[in-house]
């Protein structure tokens, strides 16, 4: 009997820890949705590519509508709550052993946000860098991940659709799709439309070229560093070069 309690405590555990993990990233997203309101101009989707994007990742966490919609109202001033003047900012640094580090926030506050990150690289073992010190080894990419499909169906609704792409990466989670940004919306549209399972859509940083990593101690340094900016409440995205073991 003792031992089913003890069981039952340690998955009830590992529930709530990832429900207090979706609800964070839930949080991150709502933020995401009113920044984009805010900066793209317009509440309504067909109206702002930027909200069509951070309702497309909102989706794929699961958010739901309703979520979505206050979200968007929040960004609107509606609701009974006044609109936050969010920004958006880039912070580039290196963690240990070299490996350029990308961290893209939305903050209500700047003062608040720019020494907490900056805390964050040095207790790791890292520095925070000027702008431009780091971003160059990185391009942007509008990135799809198809699942259960064959290259040669994921090409054919590419062609089909006059889509324009970079490239086709085959691994074993699917066909990964690459293209310059501005091609996202038709890319998603194209590959939906020929009825495939789009499982991840997004627009991210790519390096160049990555890093190796010397030690274990430089990689838990290096991983202890990404998770805690992940954590942090302002930050959205976290890109860096390491080649890390997954």
């Amino acid at each position: 009997m003792a031992l089913r309690s003890g069981r039952y405590h340690n998955v009830r555990h590992q529930k709530d820890a990832a429900d207090r993990k979706r609800a964070a990233v839930w949080a991150k997203l709502a933020v995401q949705i009113a920044s984009a309101v805010q900066l793209g101009g317009s509440g309504r989707p067909e109206d702002n590519p930027r909200l069509r994007l951070a309702i497309a990742r909102a989706r794929a966490a699961e958010m739901s509508s309703e979520a979505i919609e206050r979200a968007i109202r929040k960004g609107l001033g509606q609701g009974g709550e006044g609109a936050r003047a969010l920004c958006e900012l880039t912070y580039e640094g290196y963690a240990a052993g070299g490996v350029a580090v990308v961290v893209d926030a939305v903050t209500d506050n700047r003062n608040r946000t720019a020494p907490e990150i900056k805390k964050l690289f040095e207790v790791h073992g890292g520095a925070l860098g000027t702008p431009g010190c780091v971003a160059w080894q990185f391009r942007t990419r509008a990135c799809c991940l198809v699942a259960e499909a064959s290259e040669e169906r994921v090409l054919e609704a590419l062609l089909a659709a006059r889509a324009e792409v970079e490239d086709l990466l085959c691994h074993a989670g699917g066909v990964e799709v690459i293209a310059e940004p501005q091609h996202y919306d038709a890319l998603v549209r194209a590959l939906t439309a020929a009825d495939l399972q789009v499982r991840e859509a997004d627009i991210v940083r790519m390096p160049e070229c990555t890093v190796p990593l010397a030690d274990q101690a430089t990689a838990h340094s290096v991983q202890a560093l990404l998770v805690a900016l992940d954590e942090h409440p302002d930050v959205q995205a976290v890109y860096h070069n390491a080649e890390l073991s997954v």
